[in-house]
Protein backbone atom coordinates (compact mmCIF):
# COMPACT_ATOMS: atom_id res chain seq x y z
CA UNK A 1 0.00 0.00 0.00
CA UNK A 2 1.31 3.52 -0.65
CA UNK A 3 1.97 6.16 1.93
CA UNK A 4 -0.49 8.37 0.58
CA UNK A 5 -2.94 6.27 0.37
CA UNK A 6 -1.82 4.79 4.01
CA UNK A 7 -2.57 8.22 4.87
CA UNK A 8 -5.79 8.88 2.87
CA UNK A 9 -7.46 5.86 5.08
CA UNK A 10 -6.40 7.21 8.22
CA UNK A 11 -7.89 10.07 7.42
CA UNK A 12 -10.99 8.60 6.54
CA UNK A 13 -10.84 6.34 9.81
CA UNK A 14 -10.70 9.36 11.98
CA UNK A 15 -13.78 10.75 10.06
CA UNK A 16 -15.72 7.82 10.86
CA UNK A 17 -14.83 7.64 14.41
CA UNK A 18 -16.64 10.23 15.02
CA UNK A 19 -20.26 10.56 16.22
CA UNK A 20 -22.83 10.69 13.78
CA UNK A 21 -23.38 12.36 11.52
CA UNK A 22 -19.84 12.33 10.25
CA UNK A 23 -18.86 14.61 7.19
CA UNK A 24 -19.71 12.23 4.90
CA UNK A 25 -19.33 13.97 1.63
CA UNK A 26 -15.64 14.60 2.69
CA UNK A 27 -15.83 10.83 3.29
CA UNK A 28 -16.81 9.65 0.45
CA UNK A 29 -14.17 11.86 -1.70
CA UNK A 30 -11.73 10.15 0.61
CA UNK A 31 -12.99 6.92 -0.83
CA UNK A 32 -12.28 8.35 -4.19
CA UNK A 33 -8.96 9.41 -3.18
CA UNK A 34 -7.97 6.04 -2.30
CA UNK A 35 -8.99 4.42 -5.34
CA UNK A 36 -6.96 7.55 -6.97
CA UNK A 37 -3.77 9.01 -5.00
CA UNK A 38 -2.92 11.53 -7.10
CA UNK A 39 -6.64 12.57 -7.24
CA UNK A 40 -6.94 16.15 -6.25
CA UNK A 41 -9.91 16.90 -3.70
CA UNK A 42 -9.63 20.51 -3.58
CA UNK A 43 -11.76 21.30 -6.70
CA UNK A 44 -14.58 18.72 -5.48
CA UNK A 45 -14.85 20.01 -2.16
CA UNK A 46 -14.74 23.76 -3.81
CA UNK A 47 -17.78 22.44 -5.85
CA UNK A 48 -19.87 21.15 -3.23
CA UNK A 49 -19.19 25.11 -1.41
CA UNK A 50 -20.71 25.75 -4.50
CA UNK A 51 -23.53 23.93 -4.46
CA UNK A 52 -24.33 24.36 -0.63
CA UNK A 53 -23.95 28.78 -1.20
CA UNK A 54 -26.36 28.86 -4.52
CA UNK A 55 -29.21 26.32 -2.92
CA UNK A 56 -28.92 28.72 0.27
CA UNK A 57 -29.09 31.51 -1.49
CA UNK A 58 -32.58 30.65 -3.28
CA UNK A 59 -33.64 29.86 0.46
CA UNK A 60 -33.10 33.62 1.03
CA UNK A 61 -34.69 34.24 -1.42
CA UNK A 62 -38.01 33.03 -0.51
CA UNK A 63 -37.86 29.23 -2.40
CA UNK A 64 -38.71 26.15 -0.64
CA UNK A 65 -36.22 24.11 0.92
CA UNK A 66 -36.67 21.33 -1.04
CA UNK A 67 -37.70 23.25 -4.36
CA UNK A 68 -34.27 25.04 -4.10
CA UNK A 69 -32.29 21.71 -3.98
CA UNK A 70 -33.70 20.66 -6.60
CA UNK A 71 -33.33 23.57 -8.70
CA UNK A 72 -29.95 24.19 -8.15
CA UNK A 73 -28.71 20.08 -7.68
CA UNK A 74 -30.90 18.72 -10.64
CA UNK A 75 -32.52 21.45 -12.54
CA UNK A 76 -28.91 24.13 -13.25
CA UNK A 77 -25.86 21.25 -12.65
CA UNK A 78 -27.65 17.83 -14.14
CA UNK A 79 -27.49 15.53 -11.22
CA UNK A 80 -29.36 12.53 -11.93
CA UNK A 81 -29.56 8.60 -11.92
CA UNK A 82 -27.70 6.94 -14.51
CA UNK A 83 -29.86 4.49 -16.29
CA UNK A 84 -28.20 3.34 -19.43
CA UNK A 85 -24.93 2.59 -17.84
CA UNK A 86 -25.87 1.47 -14.35
CA UNK A 87 -23.14 -1.17 -13.29
CA UNK A 88 -20.59 1.30 -14.36
CA UNK A 89 -18.10 1.78 -11.26
CA UNK A 90 -17.71 5.49 -11.75
CA UNK A 91 -21.09 5.68 -10.56
CA UNK A 92 -20.50 4.52 -6.98
CA UNK A 93 -17.35 7.23 -6.79
CA UNK A 94 -18.28 10.61 -5.81
CA UNK A 95 -15.24 12.30 -7.57
CA UNK A 96 -16.38 10.94 -10.38
CA UNK A 97 -20.22 11.27 -10.22
CA UNK A 98 -19.55 15.14 -9.79
CA UNK A 99 -17.25 14.66 -12.81
CA UNK A 100 -20.44 13.14 -14.67
CA UNK A 101 -23.24 14.73 -12.74
CA UNK A 102 -24.77 11.28 -12.50
CA UNK A 103 -24.54 7.98 -10.90
CA UNK A 104 -26.39 5.19 -8.04
CA UNK A 105 -28.67 6.41 -5.87
CA UNK A 106 -26.37 6.05 -2.79
CA UNK A 107 -23.62 8.27 -4.48
CA UNK A 108 -26.21 10.71 -5.72
CA UNK A 109 -27.51 10.85 -1.72
CA UNK A 110 -24.31 11.48 -0.15
CA UNK A 111 -24.44 14.91 -2.27
CA UNK A 112 -28.09 16.03 -1.52
CA UNK A 113 -27.28 14.76 2.44
CA UNK A 114 -24.35 17.13 2.55
CA UNK A 115 -25.91 20.05 1.40
CA UNK A 116 -28.86 19.88 3.24
CA UNK A 117 -26.99 19.51 6.54
CA UNK A 118 -24.66 22.56 5.39
CA UNK A 119 -28.15 24.59 5.41
CA UNK A 120 -28.89 23.14 9.09
CA UNK A 121 -31.13 20.65 8.17
CA UNK A 122 -32.17 17.23 9.17
CA UNK A 123 -30.89 14.81 6.51
CA UNK A 124 -30.42 10.83 7.15
CA UNK A 125 -30.39 8.21 4.75
CA UNK A 126 -32.70 5.28 4.59
CA UNK A 127 -32.99 1.20 5.04
CA UNK A 128 -34.96 0.91 2.10
CA UNK A 129 -33.93 -2.14 0.32
CA UNK A 130 -32.92 -2.15 -3.66
CA UNK A 131 -32.98 1.94 -3.67
CA UNK A 132 -31.16 4.29 -2.00
CA UNK A 133 -33.20 7.07 -0.30
CA UNK A 134 -33.29 9.99 2.03
CA UNK A 135 -35.17 11.80 4.71
CA UNK A 136 -34.69 15.42 5.03
CA UNK A 137 -36.80 17.92 7.45
CA UNK A 138 -35.71 21.21 6.50
CA UNK A 139 -37.91 22.68 9.66
CA UNK A 140 -41.64 22.00 7.73
CA UNK A 141 -41.89 18.41 8.15
CA UNK A 142 -39.78 15.46 6.57
CA UNK A 143 -40.34 14.62 3.06
CA UNK A 144 -38.81 10.96 1.84
CA UNK A 145 -36.82 11.52 -1.24
CA UNK A 146 -34.89 10.34 -4.37
CA UNK A 147 -32.19 11.55 -5.25
CA UNK A 148 -31.91 9.15 -8.54
CA UNK A 149 -34.78 11.09 -10.03
CA UNK A 150 -34.00 14.48 -9.34
CA UNK A 151 -34.67 14.71 -5.68
CA UNK A 152 -38.79 13.87 -5.79
CA UNK A 153 -40.12 13.33 -3.07
CA UNK A 154 -41.97 10.01 -2.40
CA UNK A 155 -45.48 9.07 -1.16
CA UNK A 156 -46.17 6.04 0.35
CA UNK A 157 -48.19 4.79 -2.56
CA UNK A 158 -44.54 5.56 -4.07
CA UNK A 159 -42.26 3.83 -1.95
CA UNK A 160 -45.05 0.47 -1.50
CA UNK A 161 -44.26 -0.33 -5.49
CA UNK A 162 -41.10 0.70 -5.44
CA UNK A 163 -40.47 -2.25 -2.73
CA UNK A 164 -42.16 -4.59 -4.71
CA UNK A 165 -40.34 -3.83 -7.78
CA UNK A 166 -36.79 -4.56 -5.53
CA UNK A 167 -38.59 -7.65 -3.47
CA UNK A 168 -41.17 -9.45 -4.69
CA UNK A 169 -44.85 -8.54 -5.80
CA UNK A 170 -45.67 -10.33 -1.89
CA UNK A 171 -43.58 -7.61 0.14
CA UNK A 172 -45.51 -5.08 1.78
CA UNK A 173 -44.20 -1.47 3.44
CA UNK A 174 -43.07 -1.48 7.36
CA UNK A 175 -41.58 0.92 9.31
CA UNK A 176 -38.38 -0.74 9.09
CA UNK A 177 -37.89 0.16 5.16
CA UNK A 178 -37.68 3.38 6.27
CA UNK A 179 -35.59 3.29 9.62
CA UNK A 180 -32.85 5.91 9.27
CA UNK A 181 -29.48 4.49 9.10
CA UNK A 182 -26.16 5.56 10.58
CA UNK A 183 -23.74 7.57 8.27
CA UNK A 184 -21.53 4.47 8.61
CA UNK A 185 -23.56 2.33 6.70
CA UNK A 186 -24.80 4.78 4.00
CA UNK A 187 -20.86 4.81 3.11
CA UNK A 188 -20.79 0.98 3.30
CA UNK A 189 -23.18 0.72 0.94
CA UNK A 190 -21.66 2.93 -1.43
CA UNK A 191 -18.86 0.69 -1.54
CA UNK A 192 -20.64 -2.59 -1.53
CA UNK A 193 -21.99 -1.59 -4.78
CA UNK A 194 -18.18 -1.46 -6.16
CA UNK A 195 -17.45 -4.34 -4.28
CA UNK A 196 -20.49 -6.20 -5.58
CA UNK A 197 -19.41 -5.25 -9.25
CA UNK A 198 -16.12 -6.16 -9.03
CA UNK A 199 -16.61 -9.83 -7.92
CA UNK A 200 -18.82 -10.39 -10.63
CA UNK A 201 -16.23 -9.19 -13.35
CA UNK A 202 -13.46 -11.54 -11.18
CA UNK A 203 -11.62 -8.36 -9.81
CA UNK A 204 -10.54 -9.82 -6.41
CA UNK A 205 -7.91 -7.56 -6.36
CA UNK A 206 -10.18 -4.55 -6.70
CA UNK A 207 -12.88 -6.17 -4.27
CA UNK A 208 -9.93 -6.65 -1.96
CA UNK A 209 -9.23 -2.83 -2.15
CA UNK A 210 -12.69 -2.16 -1.50
CA UNK A 211 -12.61 -4.09 1.52
CA UNK A 212 -9.66 -2.39 2.73
CA UNK A 213 -11.73 0.81 2.61
CA UNK A 214 -15.17 -0.91 4.12
CA UNK A 215 -12.94 -1.66 7.26
CA UNK A 216 -11.49 1.47 7.62
CA UNK A 217 -15.29 3.05 7.54
CA UNK A 218 -16.09 0.59 10.03
CA UNK A 219 -12.99 -1.19 11.89
CA UNK A 220 -15.18 -2.77 14.58
CA UNK A 221 -17.92 -4.56 12.39
CA UNK A 222 -16.54 -8.48 12.80
CA UNK A 223 -18.62 -9.86 9.71
CA UNK A 224 -16.41 -7.14 7.54
CA UNK A 225 -13.48 -9.20 8.62
CA UNK A 226 -14.13 -11.95 7.70
CA UNK A 227 -15.28 -11.11 4.67
CA UNK A 228 -12.27 -9.51 4.05
CA UNK A 229 -10.65 -12.88 4.76
CA UNK A 230 -12.46 -14.55 2.54
CA UNK A 231 -11.52 -11.96 -0.47
CA UNK A 232 -7.54 -12.05 0.16
CA UNK A 233 -7.26 -15.73 0.25
CA UNK A 234 -9.22 -15.16 -3.15
CA UNK A 235 -6.67 -13.03 -4.21
CA UNK A 236 -3.73 -14.95 -2.80
CA UNK A 237 -3.17 -12.20 -0.40
CA UNK A 238 -2.11 -14.88 2.35
CA UNK A 239 -0.64 -11.77 5.12
CA UNK A 240 -3.92 -9.86 4.21
CA UNK A 241 -6.10 -12.76 5.07
CA UNK A 242 -4.33 -13.80 8.14
CA UNK A 243 -4.74 -10.73 9.61
CA UNK A 244 -8.62 -10.32 8.78
CA UNK A 245 -9.30 -13.14 10.35
CA UNK A 246 -7.37 -12.70 13.10
CA UNK A 247 -9.38 -9.60 13.34
CA UNK A 248 -12.89 -11.08 13.55
CA UNK A 249 -11.72 -13.46 16.08
CA UNK A 250 -10.50 -10.77 18.36
CA UNK A 251 -13.72 -8.55 17.45
CA UNK A 252 -16.11 -12.03 18.28
CA UNK A 253 -13.80 -13.20 21.52
CA UNK A 254 -17.04 -12.71 24.06
CA UNK A 255 -20.39 -14.04 22.66
CA UNK A 256 -23.06 -11.62 20.58
CA UNK A 257 -25.84 -10.67 23.07
CA UNK A 258 -28.50 -11.66 20.86
CA UNK A 259 -28.60 -16.02 20.46
CA UNK A 260 -29.20 -15.75 16.79
CA UNK A 261 -25.76 -13.54 16.06
CA UNK A 262 -24.18 -15.09 18.72
CA UNK A 263 -24.98 -18.85 16.49
CA UNK A 264 -23.43 -17.29 13.63
CA UNK A 265 -20.44 -15.98 14.64
CA UNK A 266 -19.59 -19.28 16.64
CA UNK A 267 -19.87 -20.83 13.39
CA UNK A 268 -17.99 -18.23 11.44
CA UNK A 269 -15.35 -18.54 14.41
CA UNK A 270 -15.11 -22.06 13.24
CA UNK A 271 -14.48 -21.86 10.28
CA UNK A 272 -11.85 -18.79 10.64
CA UNK A 273 -9.98 -21.35 13.01
CA UNK A 274 -9.78 -23.72 9.68
CA UNK A 275 -8.62 -20.73 7.49
CA UNK A 276 -5.94 -19.64 9.76
CA UNK A 277 -4.47 -23.37 10.46
CA UNK A 278 -4.50 -23.77 6.74
CA UNK A 279 -3.00 -19.95 5.74
CA UNK A 280 0.08 -20.44 8.71
CA UNK A 281 1.23 -23.80 7.01
CA UNK A 282 1.00 -22.41 3.77
CA UNK A 283 3.71 -19.62 5.32
CA UNK A 284 5.99 -22.59 6.91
Amino acid sequence: MTEARTQTLDRLRAICARDSPVDIAEAALLLSAARQPALDLDPYRQHLATLVAEVADLVRRRRAPLEAMRQILAASYGYRGDRETYDDLQNADLARVIDRRKGLPVALSVIWMHVARAQGWRAAGLSFPGHFLLRIDAGAGAEIVDPFDEGASRSAPELRALLKSAAGQDAELTPDHVAEVDDRDVLLRLENNSKGRLLRAADVAGALAVMERMTAIAPNRAELWYEMGTIAERAESVGAAIRAYDRFLALTDTPHPDPERAALHERARRQAGDHLRDLRRRLN
